[in-house]
């Protein structure tokens, strides 16, 4: 019995960077892998493979009609940039009984990693200390109060309680945190299961000492994070822009930042890379990341490891768990906003050498 085709394209990522070596036996063991290389594939390869493949892995997937006229057997298209595209025909994907497929969770543990590291450092003030001690106005045995806090018991915010910050709170339950949540898409029984509270946009800012900014960005949400929101929060707390720079008004969080009304850790910006002249470059009380949270090795092997496992489920007839799968509703929120288009475009810009 021949093996279902599975073609691989995950240009601009790389095998290596995606796959484990076990996992990528795993995949040749039970597919016919078609393609899977670092390099870009070629348009003649998909024609010539698009009639048999059971399932279409690429970074920014393009799926319309007359795509889908040409892909009989196809069963899974997914996505390996980090959101779900607007190349997708989701309502038609969906009439077929086709799982769209993003590789959105397969980031949690290395992002979460990453913002529990800044949670940690920014909260007891080890960067700005070092800064200190480096000039030589360092304060020694100073418990630097008023400015530095504990996490232990801490009031921490989610701003979004997906896959990042569900990883990120499992990583601080030792704290034993009092945990303030505001998701609309949240169900109750989640929540309940963390130990959080579910609370309005206004109580969590006004709240939560450390706050992670985990949301999925949407068409409704762009700037959420704005000068009202922020001028709610205590003076010297936290905001962890960890994973979705849509959500902030960077304008607005500069401003508090320069008025020294709270502190930030951040790893996202709306524009990438930072200009050189940005303030937010000199800003005091700030730990500034150049979008790394997942760029360290085997950072983002978790992506194939799920992917493959979600392969091999529906090969045998069930259903993906793994990654997140295209629902409907959500979609028209979801696709093609945020920050996914724009790690594309700065990898296809390095590629190229533009």
């Amino acid at each position: 019995m021949s093996k279902p085709a599975v073609i691989l394209d995950v240009h601009w990522r790389g095998m290596t960077e995606l796959f484990s070596a076990a996992d990528r036996a795993r995949l040749n063991d039970a597919f016919d892998v078609v393609w899977g290389r670092d390099e870009k594939m070629p348009d003649e390869v998909l024609e010539q493979n698009i009639g048999r493949a059971f399932a279409h892995v690429t970074t920014t997937p393009e799926v319309d009609a007359g795509y889908l006229a040409r892909a009989p057997e196809l069963r899974v298209v997914a996505e390996v940039s980090g959101a779900f595209p607007d190349t997708i025909d989701y309502a038609a994907c969906e009439a077929r009984g086709i799982e769209v497929l993003s590789c959105a969770p397969g980031f949690r543990q290395s992002v979460a990693e990453m913002a529990v590291a800044m949670a940690l450092s920014a909260g007891r003030g080890l960067v700005a200390e070092h800064e200190l001690f480096r000039r030589g106005e360092e304060f020694w045995l100073d418990d630097r109060a008023g400015r530095d806090f504990t996490m232990y018991g801490q009031r921490i915010g989610y701003l979004g309680f997906g896959s990042i910050a569900r990883e990120t709170q499992r990583l601080l339950a030792p704290f034993a945190p009092e945990v303030l949540i505001h998701d609309p898409w949240l169900p109750d029984a989640v929540a309940e299961e963390a130990g959080a509270a579910k609370v309005s946009l206004e109580t969590l800012f006004s709240e939560a000492r450390c706050l992670f900014v985990c949301a999925a960005p949407t068409r409704e949400n762009e700037g959420l994070v704005d000068a009202r929101l922020i001028a709610l929060m205590q003076p010297g707390s936290l905001l962890i822009v960890i994973s979705r720079a849509h959500l902030v008004n960077f304008p607005d969080l500069v401003a508090a930042l320069e008025a020294g009304h709270i502190r930030a850790a951040i790893d996202v910006f709306p524009s990438e890379p930072v200009g050189q002249d940005d303030p937010i470059r000199a800003l005091p009380g700030v730990i500034l990341s150049p979008h790394r949270a997942a760029a360290v090795a085997g950072g983002r092997q978790l992506i194939g490891r799920m992917l493959v496992d979600d392969l091999l489920s529906m090969a045998a007839g069930g259903e993906p768990s793994r990654l997140q799968r295209a629902r409907g509703a959500n979609i028209a929120q979801l696709a093609g906003v945020g920050d996914a288009s724009q790690v594309t475009k700065m990898a296809s810009a390095r590629d190229t050498g533009s």
